[in-house]
């Protein structure tokens, strides 16, 4: 089993449980913060209880590879994806019903596969495709409402377009991901949250008391920074496509969490979906560990007989170690290695 990508999918799943609290504290924070002023709070958290975290944990920063002039097309569209999406699904919430906002807002995962497959040319498998399929329907029965939840408007269309401003930036985040996670997370949270705060500001939503702002920052640490870099780090390893299947787990365990301390009934919906999620993510792990594959070595060797050449080439599909184990004569063998990788021409 590999440990690198078992250690991702650690990573996901620890992502998708932070990420959830946000769901049952945000709740209760509501009543007191404007919904754009939260989502400034949040991302600032973010930004700035990483970036206090980078202070201390000095040695792991400093491993990490830096962003550079290459990646800035890719940051800029993630904190530009990042601002735009919350408008957009604000823009469906005024023209849709609840019910259809949260029906359609978990396309992100069939967008994100999409997005990763035919423009960042992410391998996706059929197991995977089925998995996505499976997620995808425990995603909506757990957000159903009725039958009024399949009306579409115009509020849909701001909801799909949401939903593909996030599967672009979960793709974007991607193609820097190798990069120092310290810095990704520090510049999606402080730019996205002052991006955010400028929309509050315009909206003139009221600035909530200094008891509620530094909740909110102390939440936005928690459930976006710390989840935020958990996903990165798992992004790195998975892929964007795979790391977003983990990760839609999220809704699942921030339903059972207002379940635990809200008090707000699990239904029998509620447990079909359960069941349908864990046989998609059974072979979202299936596909993420289990890789058949075959290597197919070609080795070339040049052996110098009495002044005589011959050229012996071998090809075959298993990884082994090769020797030469010669009789004793009285000429010599000359073997030149110019590579030692496995896999690699030998001459």
């Amino acid at each position: 089993m590999d440990r690198r990508k078992t250690t991702a999918i650690i990573y996901a799943l620890l992502s998708a449980i932070l990420y959830a609290v946000n769901l049952p504290v945000s709740k209760i924070l509501l009543v007191n913060v404007g919904p754009t002023t939260m989502a400034a709070l949040l991302y600032l958290g973010a930004g700035i209880g990483i970036g206090i975290v980078s202070l201390i944990n000095k040695k792991d920063r400093e491993k990490s590879v830096r962003l550079s002039k290459k990646d800035l097309s890719f940051v800029i569209g993630m904190i530009m994806l990042d601002i735009a999406a919350p408008i957009f699904l604000m823009l469906g919430i005024s023209y849709g019903t609840s019910a259809n906002v949260s029906l359609l807002g978990n396309f992100e995962i069939v967008t994100t596969t999409v997005i990763a497959l035919f423009i960042f040319r992410e391998a996706v498998t059929k197991r995977f495709w089925l998995a996505i399929v499976l997620i995808t329907l425990s995603s909506i029965l757990l957000s159903f409402e009725g039958v009024s939840s399949f009306q579409f408007s115009y509020g849909s269309l701001f909801v799909l377009l949401a939903t593909t401003c996030w599967g672009f930036e979960n793709n974007c985040t991607r193609n820097i991901s190798s990069k120092s996670t310290y810095e990704i997370v520090m510049l999606k949270g402080i730019f996205s949250g002052l991006g955010s705060l400028v929309i509050a500001l315009i909206k003139r939503e009221v600035i909530p008391g200094a008891f509620y702002i530094a909740t909110a920052l102390l939440l936005g640490f928690v459930a976006y920074g710390l989840s935020i870099f958990l996903y990165v780090r798992a992004q790195n390893i998975l892929g964007a496509a795979k790391t977003s299947a983990y990760y839609a787990v999220a809704p699942f365990v921030g339903a059972f969490l207002s379940f635990v301390f809200l008090r707000e009934p699990l239904s029998w919906m509620y447990l079909l979906a359960l069941v349908v999620m864990i046989s998609g993510s059974v072979l979202v792990v299936a596909d993420t560990l289990i890789h058949h594959h075959i290597h197919k070595h070609q080795h070339t060797f040049i052996h110098t007989h009495d002044g005589m050449t011959h050229t012996h080439m071998v090809t075959h599909s298993h990884d082994h170690n090769h020797y030469v184990e010669g009789e004793k004569h009285g000429h010599r063998h000359k073997q030149k290695d110019l590579e030692r990788l496995p896999g690699a021409m030998h001459l």
